[in-house]
């Protein structure tokens, strides 16, 4: 489990999470949404340790973490948009986070495998198109076989075909027991994969809770005319 408990967060005058916490299941999808400028990205960035909170605490398993980052060893992260050494080829690039990792076989074969990306190989990343870049990210994230996945928007970019492997492969993931967490401006991707759903609103957590009660809650079709009434009513 990843419980986060009352993180608070300043970039200068700038309050970007206020209070923030809820708890993430194992073997679960947990989506945080919410507007741009919410504080999604950096609660993720917090989880990671990537960006230091003002207050407040993030365990996994009962472990809080303090300045830690041996347990990143167990996280696979796709960020939004990945930058990478623009020189190297795909196949170095896999072979350099292994040799970060100082692991030999992490899975990549089957990975490249399923994102068609064998053509692509021997191909600096300079020359890649975005869709493709974000292929390559998620072999990276799913490499080594992480226990957590944190994905930020993994299908941004994807062609419907790759989009519907991602997706897919996340939902084998969660059968697998592995908790993810990912963020996502296409509610109609949430309700198909995540089983919770935790909404963002001004740095504040407005709703979390299952997808389908969010819907009923609000008496609305779907669950993005349920969020879009959230945002409605806090308005005003």
């Amino acid at each position: 489990m990843i419980e986060i408990r009352n993180i608070d967060k300043r970039f200068g005058s700038l309050h970007v999470l206020k209070g923030v916490g809820f708890a993430i299941e194992r073997g679960s999808i947990t989506a945080v949404v919410g507007p741009n400028s919410s504080g999604k990205t950096t609660l993720i960035k917090c989880v990671l340790g990537l960006v230091r909170h003002d207050s407040g605490a993030v365990s996994i398993d009962g472990v809080c973490m303090n300045g830690t980052w041996q347990y990143r060893n167990d996280i696979g992260y796709m960020p939004q948009i990945a930058r990478f050494p623009e020189n190297l080829t795909v196949d170095e690039l896999i072979e350099m986070v292994k040799d970060l990792r100082n692991v030999k076989n992490a899975g990549e074969e089957e990975l490249i495998e399923l994102f068609r990306l064998g053509s692509e190989r021997k191909r600096p990343v300079r020359t890649l198109s975005g869709g493709t870049r974000q292929k390559v990210s998620a072999v990276l994230a799913l490499m080594f076989n992480p226990a957590i996945l944190i994905l930020d928007e993994p299908t941004a970019g994807l062609d419907p075909l790759a989009s519907s492997l991602m997706k897919d492969r996340i939902l084998n993931e969660r059968q697998k027991g592995k908790t993810i967490v990912l963020t996502s401006h296409n509610m109609h991707e949430v309700e198909e994969l995540s089983d919770k759903v935790v909404f963002l609103l001004d740095g504040k957590v407005l709703y979390d809770g299952k997808p389908h009660d969010l819907i009923s809650t609000t008496g609305e079709p779907t669950l993005e005319r349920g969020i879009a009434r959230l945002m409605e009513n806090n308005g005003k």
